[in-house]
């Protein structure tokens, strides 16, 4: 496992989403409303818009532009119009400091 620091946990805050790019790809990394947080890819999959950019709702992130729903811990989609799912990274916290790491894809 290859993590990059991508922020402090200071710099996120509950129900919220930062877009950070690790590699040359674009991710969201989303604090929950319960304090966990979680990094997934920063594309909705229905269209190329910035999911960091739309709104969290207790373990969900909304697409601002249709509104389909992506599962924070899946990257599963709840709602058409988005029917794939987005990658889910892998996150820790150490010391403060939240890393992701892009090269491993969670699965569910």
């Amino acid at each position: 496992m290859v993590a990059t620091r991508v922020c402090s946990l200071d710099e996120l805050s509950p129900a919220s989403a930062k877009k950070v790019v690790v590699d040359g790809k674009p991710v969201a990394v989303v604090m929950d409303s319960e304090g966990s947080v979680h990094a997934l890819g920063d594309t909705c999959t229905h269209g190329e818009i910035s999911l960091s950019e739309g709104f969290v709702e207790d373990d969900a992130i909304e697409c601002w532009a249709h509104g389909s729903k992506f599962e924070l811990a899946t990257g599963t989609p709840r709602n058409f119009p988005a029917y794939e799912p987005v990658p889910v990274y892998t996150v820790t916290v150490e010391n403060g400091d939240v890393l992701v790491d892009v090269e491993t894809i969670r699965t569910p």
